[in-house]
């Protein structure tokens, strides 16, 4: 279970806000002069609960999901739905196609042949037929609306899903905000291509190929002349199209990618921004984003502004010709002028449909890109993937091992050498070490965030590599540096490591941890909404809602980077009594940034150099006159001050 992560720093009350609580941490709440537009927002978002047992995620991809993203794989499934589309989609084409027929028995037989009752019959069909066309359009619209809902929403869950199984090394390496174009801009292109391209595409093929059959119907040499003159000038515009468009839409994609990665940077950062005022820099730079953003669109759109109006100008000459070549035939007696006529009505919806597959290519290949994407994500393998045999973890007293243990983030570059370290149950051992020495990578290794190359880690005797991540996680719980809590309440947050924690296991995990005051000085108690990352609250609250956390989760083995290490000197005296409580009858692995910290742990490992140099109590330490004997005695020169050990 992940007890926290990454946040905001400091917070205090602000003018017009609530006083400080007992615990003598202000709280960072709402100004009272924006209290009454806080609470209509907060009155008009949705409330979402979510029943942990009608939940079914597992960390394995499901086989069904191994094989390549494409969108013949992904539609398979809802045959069903996309049969009743097409079925639509015949009737809608056939509906279409009887106006150019019933036009050719009206002029021929009606008017060529002055009787009225075939001309007000062949009027009523057209009518009959333009409003069944019509009916069928709305209910295709309707019914390829609905089945294109729910394919988005099996996609939108699947590709989260599978972002919820990958590991913590690949969001490291990978842009935030190339992870949001997936979900956002990529399935959105989907999104366009399943509503209406792909059964438009449908139809417009059909209407073709129907076309086809019956120009050949009514006068074989006409259709030929069509096929000889029009169809290799508008295949040659096509394929032209479709190589420049292939090209021209991948890199809108890529455009939009690098777009959305640095907004989110920028916003994530903007306070920084604000303090060293680089707004002006940051807006050129976005701008120079956007700008070839917009050269890639400027690219597709001149392409499409060449093939649009060079499709229409074939077309329109091909009807010229077609109506000198059919006129001369109705001269001779070879055809009929109702035939013509409905044989260039007929040519004219054979090449709208042409023009319109161009068109409906433009959202498909805007789809293909997306899909392309999309199957390199789901193609991307968790780093941490739990063993086809693995068991679930029994309960454990807390004996944690590593055994000659190498990691590198990248190959050629090794973090940790040959590491070996050995935690009892309910100790607390500190890591201590210069910055970069290999102090946190040992407790990611431990929190099996990641896995060694060589050498394994070990709780009780289990190699973390055999067990499955979600009993390890019910029994190994993490508190980062900085603690992150989630837009909800304070309720939620605290609890979010056991859901099913009643109210009162709640409030006795807060009295346990001397905080009860805090929360009752909230304005709604556990049930005061919590603002995205926790902005609402200061850094010593967020902190000691952490370890309530922590300590409601119950894990058996804790890891901790030092809790206290951003705190002012009053929230770290009131968080190191919280953390106390939670360090009690569990073992503890905690990364110690400052001395004073490392000073309390039962035992010491220094860490140089991927290495751990020397482990032992405090007072072993100094006496053996090594690197923490030196670094003690630096601090004790300093009167005991925070010194930071890296």
């Amino acid at each position: 279970m992940m007890i926290g992560g990454g946040g905001h720093h400091g917070g205090h009350g602000h003018r017009g806000g609530f006083r400080a609580d007992d615990t003598g941490l202000p709280f960072a709440g709402v100004p009272s002069e924006l209290r009454a537009r806080y609470d209509r927002l907060v009155a008009e978002e949705p409330e979402i609960r979510v029943d942990e047992a009608d939940v079914s995620f597992s960390p394995t991809t499901p086989e069904a999901e191994r094989l390549p993203f494409t969108l013949r794989r992904f539609l398979a499934p809802h045959w069903v739905p996309l049969l009743g589309a097409f079925l639509l989609v015949v009737v809608e084409t056939g509906a279409g196609l009887v106006g150019p027929v019933l036009t050719q028995i009206g002029i021929d037989e009606g008017i060529g042949g002055r009787d009225l009752g075939v001309l007000v019959a062949t009027a009523v069909a057209y009518l009959v037929a333009v409003a069944v066309n019509a009916a069928t359009g709305a209910a295709r619209i309707a019914w390829t609306g609905r089945v294109g809902e729910r394919l988005m929403l099996t996609l939108r869950v699947r590709v989260f899903s599978h972002l919820q199984r990958l590991s913590l090394g690949w969001f490291t390496d990978e842009k935030a905000g190339r992870v949001l174009t997936r979900m956002t801009s990529d399935i959105d292109a989907l999104a366009a291509l399943f509503h209406d391209g792909l059964v438009n595409m449908v139809v417009q093929g059909l209407t073709v190929v129907v076309v086809t059959a019956v120009l050949f119907s009514y006068d074989p040499f006409l259709a030929m002349v069509t096929l000889a003159v029009v169809v290799p000038a508008m295949a040659a515009a096509t394929l032209w199209f479709r190589t420049t468009s292939d090209r021209g839409y991948g890199a809108v994609r890529q455009r939009i990618s690098d777009v959305l990665s640095d907004l989110q940077e920028s916003l994530a950062g903007i306070r920084l921004v604000t303090a060293h005022n680089r707004q002006r820099h940051n807006v050129e730079q976005h701008r120079r984003i956007l700008e070839k953003y917009l050269g890639a669109n400027v690219y597709t759109g001149h392409v499409s502004a060449v093939y649009g109006p060079g499709a229409e100008l074939i077309a329109v000459a091909g009807q010229a010709v077609l109506l000198l070549v059919g006129g001369q035939r109705v001269l001779r007696g070879q055809l009929t002028v109702g035939e013509l006529t409905a044989f260039l009505l007929f040519l004219a919806t054979f090449f709208a449909p042409v023009q319109q597959l161009v068109h409906l290519y433009t959202t498909y290949q805007a789809g293909q890109a997306a899909t392309a994407k999309l199957r390199e994500l789901l193609a991307t393998e968790p780093a941490v993937a739990e063993a086809p045999d693995a068991g679930d973890l029994p309960p454990v007293a807390g004996e944690v091992r590593l055994e000659g243990v190498s990691f590198a983030y990248k190959a050629g570059a090794p973090v940790l050498h040959d590491v070996d370290l050995t935690v009892h149950p309910g100790e607390t051992v500190a890591l201590v070490g210069p910055t970069g020495s290999g102090k946190s990578t040992i407790a990611k290794l431990i929190s099996r965030f990641y896995d060694p190359d060589e050498g394994r880690v070990v709780l009780d005797g289990h190699d973390l590599r055999q067990v499955t991540l979600a009993s390890l996680r019910r029994q190994l719980g993490v508190v980062p540096q900085e603690p992150f809590l989630f837009a909800g309440s304070v309720r939620d947050n605290i609890a979010f490591g056991r859901p099913d924690a009643t109210s009162e296991e709640l409030l006795e995990a807060c009295r346990a941890l001397g905080i009860e005051g805090l929360v009752e000085r909230l304005p709604q108690g556990l049930d005061t909404p919590v603002h995205e990352r926790g902005s609402s609250l200061s850094s010593g609250q967020r902190q000691l809602l952490a370890l309530a956390r922590a300590f409601v989760a119950r894990p058996r083995v804790l890891v901790l980077d030092e809790a206290t290490s951003s705190l002012d000197l009053r929230s770290e005296a009131i968080v190191e009594r919280a953390l106390n409580v939670v360090l009690e009858g569990r073992t503890s692995i905690l990364i110690a940034h400052r001395l004073a910290t490392a000073m309390r742990a039962d035992r010491i490992a220094v860490v140089d150099g991927g290495r751990i140099v020397e482990v032992g109590s405090h007072d072993e330490l100094c006496a053996g006159g090594g690197r923490y004997a030196a670094l003690h005695a630096a601090w004790s020169r300093a009167g005991g001050s925070s010194l930071r050990t890296g």
